[in-house]
């Protein structure tokens, strides 16, 4: 048994912010219906840096799990047995530009009238009010507002990204937290609710005490590379071999167990050293002493010294690393899956963990309307004749 495997979602995002929230549920155990245009489908089918044999190697990840119908949401016919769909679902997910779905008859409101039970995901740049609500929103936009972007990258250049769409997966992943609120609060109410989730505050969500160092201490954070200023020592450092290798050892019971495994120990109790302050004061200087110590070691060596004295510390990985770790492999973070043209798919496993209720991965991205005649045949009855008839009509 799966932890969702009585709920059905219908999913009517594309692109990252949406379907992500579909993942996660789709993971547990969800039965999550994609509803996708005919004949183009989801413009993440084509996406991703890296094609083998013409296929998006992303698509198999964001849409693993789910069921895809193709339904055209601008005729009224399409957006009337999406309806019916959604009548039968817990959950339906969207992440068009806000006015999009009431354009098309299937505004909240009206939906939950049909099934007073619906939680309606909404995921967007900017909310679904304040006076940016109708602005279009991509995740970069995202980053930039909710403020990481500005403290992202060396202070003598230009705001850097990270390399993965990270406002995208912030808004989708509190979207997915929602949506299990509401389930819950389901339960005693007997009622669903809107999730209203926006890419700039799910960002602005994790930004720490970004508001209050600006308010109370007139502090506005810089970009800092690959530090935080006065968190020492906490960075990456050079090896004899030409790796870099982190080291967190920013707590003083951790920083004298590495003072002792450079072979310093009196550095513990230095005045300049001995406490988070002080280390946060001395922070270059610390930063040099250290990468002066770990140049002298391959990284290899490095890794057990610090492990033999429970400090902090690890290799910066890459996909090649991480299928040829051990810890990965025990913990079964990566599994493969058959795709039906390109064999064997390797991807990250369902997170996090759960003992009873376990997810799993079940498929890759089905193929565009794969499952189309088996959910509405399924869901809503329809027979053969009448999915022949909205074939032709290019309904389905």
């Amino acid at each position: 048994m799966a932890a969702l495997d009585d709920i059905r979602v219908v999913e009517m995002g594309q692109l990252l912010a949406g379907p992500f929230c579909g993942q996660l549920l789709a993971d547990f155990g969800a039965d999550v219906i994609k509803i996708e245009p005919p004949k183009v489908g989801d413009p993440m089918r084509e996406w991703g840096r890296e094609k083998a044999e013409g296929y998006s190697l992303w698509w198999p990840v964001v849409a693993r799990g789910k069921r895809s119908v193709t339904l055209d949401l601008r005729t009224p016919e399409g957006q009337g047995i999406a309806r019916d769909l959604i009548r039968k679902a817990d959950i339906l997910i969207e992440n068009f530009r806000p006015g999009t779905i009431e354009k098309w008859g299937l505004d909240p409101d009206s939906l939950r009238r049909d099934n007073p039970g619906l939680i309606v995901v909404r995921v967007s740049g900017y909310g679904q009010t304040g006076p940016y609500s109708d602005r279009p929103g991509y995740g970069a936009i995202g980053e930039a507002m909710g403020g990481i972007r500005a403290v992202i990258g060396e202070p003598d250049r230009p705001p850097a990204r990270a390399g993965v769409s990270l406002g995208d997966t912030l808004a989708a992943t509190f979207a997915c937290v929602g949506a299990l609120m509401a389930l819950h609060a389901r339960e005693r109410t007997g009622r669903g609710q809107v999730v209203d989730s926006a890419l700039y505050e799910a960002v602005l969500g994790i930004m720490e005490s970004l508001i209050p160092e600006y308010v109370i201490a007139d502090y506005v954070r810089p970009r800092t590379g690959s530090i935080l200023p006065n968190v020492a020592p906490a960075n990456a450092y050079p090896t004899k071999d030409g790796k870099e290798h982190l080291i967190s050892g920013n707590q003083d019971t951790v920083w004298r167990r590495l003072a002792v495994a450079m072979g310093r120990p009196e550095w513990g109790d230095d005045e300049r050293f001995a406490t988070h302050e002080a280390r946060g004061r001395h922070q270059i200087e610390l930063d040099r002493l250290i990468a002066e110590w770990t140049k002298t070691l391959s990284a290899e060596d490095l890794e057990a010294l610090l492990n033999e004295h429970a400090v902090p510390n690890g290799r910066i990985f890459t996909a090649p690393d991480m299928l040829a770790d051990a810890h990965f492999e025990a913990r079964e973070a990566i599994v493969t899956l058959m795709h039906p043209k390109l064999g064997e798919f390797p991807m990250q496993n369902v997170v996090p963990k759960l003992s009873d209720t376990p997810g799993r991965v079940r498929w890759v991205g089905p193929e565009l309307g794969q499952h189309t005649d088996e959910v509405l045949h399924e869901v809503l009855g329809y027979d053969d004749q009448t999915l022949a008839d909205l074939r032709g009509r290019e309904v389905i």
